[in-house]
């Protein structure tokens, strides 16, 4: 399938590598023409918990030029070595880490490499949310329905490429609908949620503060709203989204405000819980805000809830006093409840993702087998038409004896045409495959005999 991916997550990577390898803004558009130069097309998946590059491994010049040979038509004429698909993946990680300005002999134990249906099988694992920090969350297929759609964008998503994530939709889809994995699921939102209740009770009272207008915050400022907070404070560069956030929390109940991030310094004093995730490379809160801020408080008690990578918030402040910081990371230890009933339904699930991956393997196949035939085909009456020019040009030599030429041609013909697969099965035998030997054996004496 040529398939290959390349990344770590929070099982592989601590939260301050993936913030360093995270690909963000307009980085995933340079990076995705980058990989342009050397891919048959990418796509990169830059979450909280992850950073991820699906690549097509592209068909080496020498492995075209062995399409020309049966055997190399049997294998397939998009056959790329297992050599050349490690060279590939050298040469993407290479790049990551120079594109990161990182060393790769620091980044490389913490990468893990996927490729041809073993990839297709993360890929599909990932999008149905098994893959993820919490089982069963939802927001990760939304996620890289956008990254697919940057791709899109930069014209970098090859036709067969985009193939394979059109069966990676359709699959997680069908794992979703015919299974429990995604019932009730536990997600980052909610985990944040949880937070708020255990720390304050009088909720009434309570103003959260949201640093970035973006999906996630918007799903942690409907789940904390919906508590009953009594005040909500948008902060965000773009104030037309801020403002279609705050539209959807407004309530009789709640005051909703919208501020500037240029504000942010001003107005972090007022807020009882604060959660950023924003997609900058900067820090958006630091120790020494922090700190005016809660004596501006008196020192009261605040929240902090940290979604974004790289951090927007120092990590240091979770050493003051009276300041509760959680990072993705830590989220993990905060989850709990019983999520036994998504571990068995993840048990469903895996069965089926292993059902699907070999269904959409052999789709690919059938569809891949096709293109082989036409290209061998092609070539077949390519050497047809080259050995008959020749023997018209003969026949029109005034001295040329017909009857000489066509057995010439005919000689010829079966020699071009019988040389390939003799050379398979004489391989065959020499490496003693005796499967292989037969079934092309077979085959060749059932065209023989026309069936």
């Amino acid at each position: 399938m040529r398939l290959v991916v390349i990344g770590v997550n929070h099982k592989t990577a601590p939260v301050a590598l993936r913030e360093r390898l995270a690909l963000v803004g307009d980085d995933v558009n340079v990076a995705l023409k980058q990989l342009e130069t050397f891919t048959d097309g990418s796509v990169i998946v830059s979450t909280c918990n992850r950073t991820e590059i699906y690549a097509l491994v592209p068909v080496m010049p020498e492995a075209v030029a062995k399409s020309e040979t049966q055997e190399a038509a049997v294998s397939g004429s998009s056959h790329v070595s297992a050599a050349a698909i490690s060279a590939h993946i050298v040469k993407i990680k290479t790049w990551l880490a120079e594109f990161k300005q990182l060393s790769l002999i620091d980044i490389d134990p913490y990468l893990y490499v996927h490729r041809d249906t073993h990839a297709l099988t993360h890929w599909l694992r990932v999008a149905a949310g098994l893959d993820s920090m919490i089982l069963g969350e939802p927001q990760i297929l939304g996620q890289i329905k956008r990254s697919v759609h940057l791709a899109q964008e930069q014209n970098v998503l090859s036709n067969q490429l985009g193939w394979i994530v059109d069966q990676v939709f359709a699959a997680a889809k069908r794992v979703r609908n015919e299974t429990k994995v995604g019932a009730q699921a536990v997600s980052l939102s909610f985990a944040a949620a949880k937070l708020v209740t255990q720390i304050f009770d009088d909720l009434p009272s309570r103003t959260l503060l949201i640093v970035a207008a973006g999906e996630m915050n918007r799903l942690v400022a409907t789940h904390i709203a919906g508590l009953g907070v009594g005040r909500v404070i948008i902060c965000n560069r773009n104030p037309e989204r801020a403002e279609a956030l705050a539209a959807e929390l407004r309530h009789p109940n709640r005051r909703v405000d919208v501020r500037t991030l240029q504000e942010l310094p001003d107005v972090l004093a007022e807020a009882d819980i604060v959660s950023s995730c924003s997609g900058s490379m900067d820090l958006l809160i630091d120790k020494i805000m922090t700190v005016q801020a809660l004596k501006r408080r008196r020192y009261q008690p605040m929240l902090m809830i940290d979604l974004a990578v790289p951090r927007d918030i120092d990590s240091s402040i979770s050493r003051i006093d009276d300041i509760y910081l959680y990072s993705v990371d830590d989220l993990q230890h905060v989850i709990a409840g019983n999520i036994e009933q998504r571990r068995q339904a993840a048990v469903d699930a895996e069965l089926l993702v292993s059902q699907l991956v070999v269904e959409v393997d052999r789709r690919f196949q059938v569809r891949q087998v096709g293109k082989d035939i036409q290209q061998y085909r092609a070539h077949t009456q390519e050497k047809v038409d080259k050995l008959l020019h020749a023997s018209i040009a003969k026949l029109q030599q005034d001295d040329a004896s017909p009857e000489e030429i066509l057995i010439e041609l005919s000689r010829r013909l079966t020699q071009s045409l019988t040389h390939s697969p003799s050379k398979l099965m004489r391989k065959a035998a020499r490496e003693g495959d005796s499967e292989l030997l037969n079934f092309v054996v077979s085959g060749l004496t059932d065209t023989h005999r026309g069936r």
